[in-house]
C-alpha cells in the first residue's frame, strides 16, 4: 500500500510528491491460480459443463518467433494476464474502445506440483519490446523501447506472451486471461474475501464505499478494493500490488479452506464461475487442469508465493519503472532452472516485510532522499504508511519501535549498512519509524530472492495493521 506525503508543522525540507507509475487494478485474475492450484477434485458429474465453459484463443508459432528459450525443466509457466475490456457487463467502469491489460503476472508452478510462485511484472516497467506481426484487429508492434504492457495492447496475448520469454528468458507453457466480470463472480461463489480496510475508503471512479475494520468483500466491493487508485495509498505499482497480493492471499485461503473443499455446491460453483471467466490457448484445457490439479491436492496455502520482479523508478522517464540488475535477471534464471524452490522457503520468516509498516521520515537534510529510501524499501517488500519531513535535522540515522516492536524492527535492521535502533516503551503502534540521518549510506545490497522479498498465501492481511 504505497506510502502518502504529510507536510509537517516545523518543516526542514520539502519533500516533493512522487511521480509514480499510475496503475489501474491489476490482481483480480490471479485468483485463477486458487482454481488452478488446489481446488478441483472429483467434479466428474460437472466435468462437461466446466470443459463447455473454457474459451480458447490461438497462439501460433508467427506469433511466438522463432527463438523462443529453451524449456530446461519439468515445471509449467502459466502466462496470466488482465483483459481491461469497458465493453457489455463492463462498461459502467468508464467506456474505452479495444483491450488492454494493466496485469502481467507468471506463475511458475513446480514439476512435483508441490509449490507455486508468482511473479508480477510492474505495469509500468520500461523494457526492450519485440516486434509483433498484426492480428485481427491489432496493429502489431514495432520494436522500441515503451510500457511491458504495450504488448498486449498492439499485439495481443501472443505478443505478450512472446515479449515475456524474451524479457526472462523463461520457456512459457500457457496463457490465461480473465476480465471483471469474471473477478466478481468468483468471489461471489466463495461467498466473500475477508480483508482489514485501514481507514474508510470512498472512492467514486472504483465505485467503492467502505468503513474501516476487518469486513468480507462481495464480488462488486471487492473488484472495486483491488481497483481503487486514489483513496488507498499513494497510487503507486508497488503499494497497489501489496494490497492486492494480501487479497489475493486470503482469497485463496478461503478456495483451499474445508468451508470450500468439503462443500461440493459451493467448490462447483467457484469452479464454473472459474472456467466462464477464462480464456485459454487450446492447449490449456480442463482435462489438463484437471490432471495438473489432481497431482496438486496436497499444495497448500504456505506453498503458494507472491513476488515482484525487481525495480526502481526510472530517472530518465518519471512515472516509469526500470528493473533492478542483476536481482531481476536473477530471479529469472531461478524460475527458468526451477531453482526457485530452493531460495523462497515458505514460513521462513515469522513476520513477512508485507507486514512491518513504515514511516520514513527526511532528517539527513538532503531533497527527496526520503522519496528514494521509501521507493527502495517498498521495492523490497515493506509496506510503507507515510513519508514525512523530521521535525529537526539528525546526524545519524536511526530505527525507534514500540513494545513487541522488535522482530520487525531487527528485520529491517539487517538491511542497513549503519543500523542503529532505539526502543519506545510508550508507544502504542506496531509501526517502525525510520528516521534519516545525515550519515545516511543506504541499505546492504540484496543477496537473494529473500531480499526480493514476497509472500506466501497464508498471510492475513489483518495481522499487524
Amino acid at each position: 500500500m504505497g506510502h502518502v506525503d504529510v507536510r509537517p508543522a516545523r518543516p526542514v525540507e520539502a519533500e516533493p510528491t512522487p511521480r509514480r507509475p499510475a496503475p489501474r487494478w491489476r490482481v483480480w485474475l490471479w485468483v485463477v491460480l486458487s482454481a488452478a492450484l488446489g481446488v478441483l477434485t472429483g467434479l466428474a458429474g460437472g466435468y462437461a459443463k466446466l470443459t463447455a465453459n473454457v474459451k480458447h484463443e490461438d497462439v501460433t508459432r508467427q506469433d511466438l518467433g522463432p527463438a523462443r528459450p529453451v524449456k530446461i525443466s519439468k515445471a509449467m509457466n502459466v502466462l496470466i494476464v488482465g483483459s481491461d475490456q469497458r465493453g457489455g457487463a463492463n462498461a459502467k467502469y468508464g467506456r474505452a474502445p479495444g483491450e488492454r491489460t494493466d496485469t502481467i503476472i507468471l506463475a511458475h508452478i513446480s514439476p512435483k506440483r508441490d509449490g507455486a510462485t508468482l511473479i508480477s511484472f510492474p505495469r509500468d516497467s520500461l523494457v526492450e519490446l519485440p516486434a509483433c506481426p498484426a492480428k485481427r484487429n491489432l496493429p502489431g508492434q514495432q520494436a522500441h523501447i515503451g510500457m511491458i504492457n504495450e504488448s498486449f495492447n498492439y499485439g495481443g496475448i501472443g505478443c505478450t506472451w512472446r515479449t515475456l520469454e524474451g524479457l526472462t528468458g523463461i520457456h512459457i507453457d500457457h496463457f490465461v486471461k480473465v476480465d471483471f466480470t469474471g473477478f466478481k463472480a468468483m468471489v461471489d461463489a466463495l461467498g466473500g474475501v475477508p480483508v482489514c480496510v485501514p481507514q474508510p475508503i470512498h472512492d467514486t471512479k472504483a465505485l467503492l464505499d467502505l468503513p474501516a475494520g476487518r469486513q468480507v468483500l462481495r464480488g462488486e466491493q471487492a473488484l472495486g478494493y483491488v481497483r481503487a487508485r486514489y483513496s488507498l495509498g499513494d497510487g503507486s505499482d508497488i503499494g497497489r500490488i501489496q494490497r492486492q497480493q494480501m487479497f489475493l492471499a486470503s482469497m485463496v485461503k478461503q478456495a483451499m479452506s474445508g468451508e470450500t473443499l468439503t462443500r461440493p455446491v459451493k467448490l462447483f460453483g467457484f469452479l464454473d464461475a472459474a472456467t466462464r471467466s477464462i480464456t485459454t490457448d487450446p492447449d490449456l484445457t480442463v482435462g489438463v487442469m484437471k490432471e495438473l490439479l489432481t497431482s496438486a491436492r496436497g499444495l497448500s496455502a504456505g506453498q503458494i508465493r507472491f513476488v515482484t520482479t525487481p525495480w526502481r523508478y526510472s530517472i530518465t522517464q518519471p512515472g516509469r519503472v526500470e528493473w533492478v540488475q542483476p536481482q531481476a535477471e536473477r530471479l529469472f534464471k531461478m524460475v527458468a532452472a526451477d531453482r526457485i524452490s530452493k531460495n523462497v522457503e515458505s514460513g521462513r520468516q515469522k513476520i513477512p516485510k508485507s507486514q512491518i509498516h513504515l514511516i520514513v521520515r527526511n532528517g539527513a537534510g538532503r531533497q527527496g532522499l526520503a522519496t528514494e529510501v521509501a521507493a527502495e524499501l517498498e521495492q523490497r517488500g515493506y509496506h510503507i504508511v507515510k513519508v514525512e519531513t523530521a521535525a529537526k535535522p539528525y546526524a545519524r540515522t536511526f530505527v525507534r519501535y514500540g513494545p513487541n516492536g522488535e522482530a520487525r524492527a531487527s528485520r529491517l535492521l539487517r538491511e542497513l549498512k549503519r543500523p542503529r535502533a532505539f526502543p519506545a516503551p510508550t508507544a502504542r503502534t506496531q509501526k517502525i519509524i525510520l528516521v534519516l540521518g545525515a550519515d545516511w549510506q543506504g541499505m546492504k545490497p540484496p543477496r537473494t530472492l529473500e531480499d526480493v522479498e514476497g509472500f506466501d498465501a497464508t498471510q492475513d492481511s489483518c495481522t499487524a495493521s
